[in-house]
């Protein structure tokens, strides 16, 4: 970002001035850059830019544009040039485009596309019909096949015309039977070693990993980072190839869900652009239902202290250690719900392996309470509170420490049970939670193990 933004000042000022030689200035740098740039500047020197810029290379700057910039940028170009930038698009990365503009726009251009590149605009009609998020809407159909009785020499020759053609995956081709099914692959290095009149089916590997079109992103990630590919084939039921998806495209997911679920577990609707990118009431808009309900969940705690208020008002010290107590609860609870949704999405953590869980952090949470209330009993006996208020908060640490734990590990595991998303169970509403069970654990220990405040408050307020 920092390289995008010096080179602006010099970009608005070559457009204002001298747009053709903007090409000049262009030639060292990465089209990433030249986008970060352009996004600091108005849509008018973006859209003179574009215009100025080598056709491929400027629907690479326009592609990496932030995604409002895209609608507003095609709206100022016009449908003729911004078919122009399409066409020099990967299929994808058109799909993606396309899904932020409305239904009306993207008829429009898919009319025109087709009288302009009839094969990009079939690869977009069939890319489109799988759901957003899915392996289907990720894929792409630039990939190198050969038949299984070709030879090496003749994947060679098909490698060389797909580079030429500006394919992104080179170092694997992919071998199809009679029936166009896929029976496996070659590497590049394969080739390269073998003889050029070598059948490729006598060197080809047969352990390929694949995946359907409809299955999650989510999971197609999992599978990238499990098997260290940087392509994985998308196969439909009858083993016949569909596309591939690459790795640059599961960085882009990867990303944006870990950015979801940042926003998730801090209790904020999800937000697809950047913080200065949302408007002011969109941001309130995000954030302000959920904390409404943070906020009435937090009248659960406030009745809980209501219900007991007698007990607070005949032993005073009793409130001076709920802020000590329900911190220590709503940590460890923050504490379990963030390791159980990082193992949910990396697929170590299933739903069959709730009762593990629930043993591992029972465990967790009554090991970990009994070193904190060390350390609280410590606390009571140097403010001089006395043996009973001591035994107080040693067990009522350990009460919470363990009852976060286990709330925060079977929040998440019952969302997915639900089929809710695990991060929805955020560290908020799982410290809101703990907060109110808490109170009600930590007076009504109060009331059992101090005598003199038993005898003043056995009931209810009023």
């Amino acid at each position: 970002m920092e390289l995008g933004r010096l080179i602006g000042p010099e970009l608005r000022e070559l457009l204002q001035d001298d747009p053709a030689a903007l090409g000049e200035l262009i030639d060292e740098l990465h089209p990433q850059d030249v986008s970060e740039s352009l996004a600091e500047l108005d849509d008018t020197l973006v859209t003179r830019a574009l215009a100025s810029l080598p056709l491929e290379f400027g629907a690479q700057v326009f592609e990496r544009l932030p995604e409002e910039r895209q609608v507003a940028i095609a709206k100022a170009l016009g449908v003729n040039s911004t078919v122009r930038l399409v066409t020099e698009m990967s299929a994808d990365e058109a799909v993606d485009f396309f899904r932020l503009l409305p239904e009306e726009t993207v008829q429009k251009l898919l009319a025109r596309l087709e009288t302009v590149d009839p094969e990009q605009a079939e690869e977009v009609r069939e890319l489109t019909i799988w759901p957003e998020e899915s392996a289907g809407a990720l894929m792409n159909n630039e990939y190198v096949a050969v038949a299984d009785s070709a030879s090496v020499d003749i994947a060679i020759s098909a490698l060389r015309t797909s580079a030429a053609e500006g394919y992104e995956v080179l170092d694997v081709v992919f071998v199809l039977d009679t029936e166009q099914r896929v029976s496996g692959f070659v590497t590049l290095r394969s080739l390269l070693l073998s003889s050029p009149s070598t059948p490729v089916r006598e060197v080809m590997q047969y352990n390929m990993v694949s995946v359907a079109p409809d299955i999650d992103q989510e999971e197609v990630a999992r599978i990238f980072g499990r098997y260290d590919l940087h392509a994985l084939p998308v196969l439909d039921t009858e083993k016949r190839m569909l596309g591939i998806i690459t790795a640059d495209d599961i960085m882009d997911v990867v990303e944006e869900e870990a950015e979801e679920d940042a926003q998730k577990m801090g209790a904020v609707a999800p937000i697809e652009n950047g913080y200065f990118s949302v408007s002011f009431f969109v941001y309130l808009r995000k954030r302000a239902p959920w904390l409404l309900i943070l906020f009435v969940g937090g009248f659960f705690t406030t009745s809980a202290m209501e219900r007991f208020e007698p007990l607070l008002q005949a032993v005073t010290q009793l409130a001076f250690y709920i802020p000590l107590l329900i911190s220590a609860g709503g940590n460890s609870g923050s504490q379990s719900a963030t390791l159980i949704i990082r193992g949910l999405a990396v697929g170590e953590i299933e739903q069959k392996d709730w009762l593990r869980v629930m043993r591992r952090e029972t465990l967790q949470g009554l090991t970990l309470g009994i070193a904190l209330a060390g350390l609280g009993v410590a606390r009571v006996f140097f403010t001089g509170d006395g043996p009973q208020m001591a035994l107080l908060i040693g067990m009522t640490i350990v009460a919470l420490v363990t009852l976060g734990c286990f709330v925060g590990a079977m929040m998440p595991l019952l969302l997915s049970r639900l089929g809710a998303d695990p991060a929805t169970s955020s560290t908020p509403f799982i410290a809101t939670l703990v907060d109110a069970l808490g109170i009600i654990v930590y007076l009504s220990l109060a009331k059992l193990l101090l005598s003199e405040a038993s005898n003043v408050a056995l009931g209810p307020a009023g």
